[in-house]
């Protein structure tokens, strides 16, 4: 497609890797852009989210790839389809940024940093003409159209050929992403489905003893599977929390637990403390006999369960099924653990809910405000960890951007 003409401009508000993707993009198409964010500096979640180690995407084959992203895997699939998780190694290799696989097989940075390449993204975007204006609260739009901005100075507005919004969900406000845009979108007869955290911690119902919670807090329980009522189940490790459960194997499980909780006030899953060793094998090691040794001796001995496993049968189950052999047996490869309610939104790693497909066409244009765009976390999808939410992040604005040059081409030839 042709350049388009230089005074065309397009607005972008949020510089998230949504925001900066959709800015690299239109600033290839030919169009002047600038990029608006509330916070002092672009990146920050994308920053903080690298701190342990900047998780790319995923090396799994494509088809096992999108059905990670559940009920709007079709929508996803259709990002995807131009830029990829192959196409995201690629690219990051062409800002100087080599890339591994992991052992679980998720892509990081060959320094696991996400610093050099948030570095080297932001000089090729200025080397591109992008423009940045910090510390600029959008506030939605004027009665004229216009957009209306918050800074040290005041209020203020701006014009633009065309916006793409990338404000990201309503997770870690701190960061940028506070989920105010909602009303000025639902004010506009845009079709928003309700925020809810994703990838989250959940609060255990009725809650841990003040002996377990004292104790082991903070302790990770590794070496472990969760099993689902439906039928889903992976192997990983979590953390007990003051309250209740999070981390990764948790937040694999968080979508399906919270629609569980708001379907049925809880949820609940069956905790594998043993998942390398059978029912069978685990029911003949507690029938040895133990002589004048204790069960927790016993436990630990023969069966190599002791700490945090090891508490958590004595917190949740009976005492008089400690005592019994099989029940125990069953207790340790399916230790009932019931949630009552997902963790703060704000403390979640990223949101669910957003605006809904059908307020979209295939362009990410909104339908009822054309020339307006939308990529990243404000779409209604969600995905868990492991590379999969950036992964089509960044594919969505890919979308968008192009979405809007087309529109802008249209435009101009119209």
């Amino acid at each position: 497609m042709p350049a388009i003409a230089s005074t065309a401009n397009v607005v972008i508000i949020g510089g998230g890797p949504a925001g900066l993707m959709a800015a690299e993009r239109l600033a290839a198409g030919g169009v002047q852009v600038d990029l608006y964010d509330a916070m002092p500096s672009v990146g920050r979640k994308f920053l903080l989210a690298g701190k342990g180690g900047l998780n790319l995407t995923h090396s799994e084959p494509l088809p096992a790839f999108v059905e990670r992203y559940g009920a709007q895997r079709e929508q996803v699939t259709g990002w995807l389809d131009a830029f990829g998780p192959q196409q995201l190694r690629e690219w990051v290799s062409g800002l100087g940024i080599d890339t591994f696989v992991g052992s679980s097989g998720r892509v990081f940075p060959t320094d696991m940093k996400a610093a050099p390449l948030l570095r080297a993204w932001l000089q090729r975007l200025r080397a591109a003409g992008v423009r940045f204006h910090m510390r600029q609260r959008w506030l939605g739009w004027a009665d004229d159209g216009a957009l209306r901005f918050a800074s040290a100075d005041g209020e203020h507005s701006v014009r633009a050929d065309a916006v793409l919004l990338a404000l990201g969900g309503a997770s870690w406000s701190r960061l940028g992403s506070d989920g105010a845009w909602v009303p000025w979108l639902t004010q506009r007869a845009v079709d928003v489905a309700p925020l809810r955290p994703s990838n989250c911690g959940f609060d255990v119902a009725p809650g841990w003893s003040e002996h377990f919670r004292s104790r082991f807090a903070g302790e990770p329980l590794k070496s472990v599977a969760i099993a689902l009522d439906d039928g889903w189940r992976q192997a990983g490790e979590f953390v007990v929390t003051q309250t209740g459960v999070e981390g990764s194997l948790v937040y694999a499980a968080s979508a399906r637990l919270r629609d569980g909780i708001e379907a049925h006030g809880q949820a609940s899953f069956a905790l594998d403390l043993l998942p390398a060793r059978t029912l069978e094998w685990v029911g003949a090691e507690l029938a040895h006999p133990r002589g004048p040794r204790s069960l927790s001796t016993h436990l630990k001995t023969r069966l190599g369960l002791y700490g945090v496993k090891a508490s958590l049968l004595h917190e949740l189950v009976p005492k008089a099924e400690m005592a019994d052999v099989q029940r125990l047996a069953a207790h340790i490869k399916g230790l009932r653990i019931t949630v009552g309610a997902a963790r703060p939104i704000d403390e979640a790693i990223s949101s669910a809910g957003g605006v809904r497909a059908a307020a979209l066409d295939d362009a990410l244009m909104l339908r009822a405000l054309p020339g307006v765009f939308v990529a990243g976390e404000m779409l209604d999808w969600e995905a868990p960890t492991g590379g999969y939410l950036l992964t089509a992040t960044m594919a969505s604005a890919r979308v968008a951007a192009q979405g809007a040059l087309d529109w802008l081409a249209r435009a101009r030839a119209g």
